[in-house]
Parts: structure tokens; sequence; C-alpha cells
């Protein structure tokens, strides 16, 4: 394994183990996503400012990839914009799912970890559950949101 993917596997087992962002937001738009095929769990909590991610937390359990996943993507969109966090989903699902960045994505920062995802399909569901989560906390509706 080189060092990248050393660096990588330990930021994921670190986010996975130390989830940040992990409780409750009290008066925030809400919505729950599940994925059947791993048994992950997810709530998602985002509060608004306007048209910018003002707060952002995350409650539920899941494997390594799953918790992580929400983590990073918790630290990362805090002060976005609702477009801003819309870009990142579409770049970040683009990496999961081994296709070519565009030109003008975003940087995803510390969500690069998640560029081995595409290599085992079977996990790019527990790697987007969050960020589908989010879509729908987000829209306000408050479905619960399923991977299959």
């Amino acid at each position: 394994m080189t060092d990248l993917q050393d660096l990588y596997q330990e930021l994921i087992l670190d986010h996975g183990r130390r989830p940040r962002n992990f409780h409750a937001l009290a008066e925030a738009n809400s919505a729950e996503g599940y994925n059947p095929l791993c048994g992950d769990k997810v709530k998602v909590y985002v509060k608004m400012d306007g048209d910018v991610v003002k707060d952002i937390s995350f409650e539920g359990a899941g494997c390594a990839i799953s918790t992580a996943s929400a983590s990073i993507m918790t630290e990362t969109l805090k002060g976005k914009t609702r477009a801003e966090a819309e870009e990142l989903f579409e770049t970040f699902h683009d990496l999961v799912t081994g296709k070519p960045a565009k030109l003008d994505s975003p940087d995803l920062g510390k969500l690069e970890v998640f560029s081995g995802v595409s290599e085992f399909p079977i996990r790019v569901k527990c790697a987007t559950l969050s960020w589908h989560t989010l879509r729908s906390a987000l829209q306000g509706n408050g479905e619960v949101v399923s991977t299959e």
C-alpha cells in the first residue's frame, strides 16, 4: 500500500471511530437515511442561515465508510451555500463512482480520501448515504431516504 493510501485509510478510520459533529441539532431541518444492504442508518440535521449552511450534524450507526463520509461531509459543508453543497455532492458522487472529474469541479478537500471507493461498488452506497439524506434535509420534506 502506498503512503497516500495509508493516509487515506487512517483518515477514514479516524472519522469512523471518532466522528465529528455527531449529535442532534435543535431547530434544524432533518432527514433519515437507510442503506438496507449494509444496515447503515443516518439522520442528518441542517440549519440554514438564508442560503448558507450555518450548522450541520448527524447521528446514526453504520460501517466506517458511512460514518466517516457523514463526519467529513459535515466538516466540509459548514459555511457553504446550498448551491455549493449540491456541487460538492455531484463531484463526490462522481469520485466514488469512478467518473472523471469535470474541469470546473469544486475542490473536495478531505473528501478525496474516498477515491478508492470506486474500486468497491458495493461501498458506494455506504459513502453516499449521508449525502442523499442531506439532500432530503435541505428540501425539508423529512422523507426517509433509502439507497435501494
